[in-house]
């Protein structure tokens, strides 16, 4: 992925070293203490540095900065986010709708590491991996069907990326979308993935003009290796990660269906 750039090229001892052994006559000595005057060693790249890795079993829902689990109160009573045989698990229903009618939303958004909520800056280099769980019951629709966003937090903001289930007649398809730029980052076909555990990596260089890298493998096999550079994700402030079901429900009724999704070994790396 070219979304940092990384110095390249000879360093100064590298240089000053060859030109002394090129040198024709000049005492070698002298040359290499030339060379090693005023040198130090290049310093290595670091390493992205893990910042976020819940136990579902022991922070629970408070991994999360917030949750949004039937907003509208459709099913009184009735929890459609928690944990469930050690990982996160999100049910949706048929019946529920969320504050505006023509949708439904259960969501996780942000990222907690104790008390500290952990904030996406300009500028900054995120990586997330985790494995996903797609059932059969959970289809791509003609409307938005979104399981992961990145979002200004606030009221009104649009997605600037999105992980969305999309159909095109019988095609379903699963697709990381530079939504607030258009186009995809990369997009596999549904149905194999269904049933069964995924593995899900994407790295995002958030800005004006960021980057994004979506890999998908499937036992052990990768479906998906795509990027995009210059694309929007920033709108200011700060942005943040939503993982869950958001869907419209103005697609096909056959697609509307109770359903659910389930996340393990979340991981976030910052640098």
């Amino acid at each position: 992925m070219a979304a940092l750039p990384v110095p390249q090229g000879r360093g100064r001892r590298a240089v000053l070293g060859s030109l002394a052994l090129a040198a024709v006559g000049g005492p070698i000595a002298v040359a290499a203490a030339r060379a090693n005057a005023g040198t130090t060693t290049p310093l290595a790249a670091k390493a992205p540095k893990l910042v976020w890795s819940p136990n579902p079993l022991t922070d629970g829902l408070n991994a999360f900065e917030g949750i949004e689990d039937d907003r509208a109160n459709s099913e009184p009573g009735v929890k459609h986010i928690y944990v469930k045989n050690g990982v996160y698990h999100w049910d949706m229903h048929r019946k529920q709708r969320d504050t505006s009618k023509d949708r439904q939303r259960n969501e996780v958004k942000g990222m907690r590491s104790g008390n500290t909520v952990l904030t996406m800056g300009k500028g900054e280099t995120w990586r997330f991996t985790y494995d996903l769980f797609i059932p059969s019951t959970l289809h791509g629709t003609s409307h938005f069907t979104h399981i992961f966003q990145l979002k200004r937090p606030g009221p009104g903001t649009g997605p600037l990326v999105t992980m969305s289930l999309r159909r095109n007649g019988s095609q379903e398809q699963l697709a990381l979308r530079a939504f607030a730029s258009g186009g995809d980052i990369g997009a596999t076909a549904l149905s194999p993935l269904r049933d069964h555990w995924v593995g899900v990596d994407m790295t995002f260089l958030i800005g004006d003009k960021g980057s994004a890298h979506f890999v998908l493998t499937d036992g052990g096999r990768t479906v998906v290796d795509g990027t995009r550079n210059n694309i929007d994700i920033w709108l200011g402030d700060r942005i943040r990660p939503k993982w869950g079901i958001y869907r419209s429900v103005q697609s096909t009724a056959s697609d509307i269906i109770d359903c659910s999704m389930e996340i393990r070994n979340f991981k976030a790396y910052l640098g």
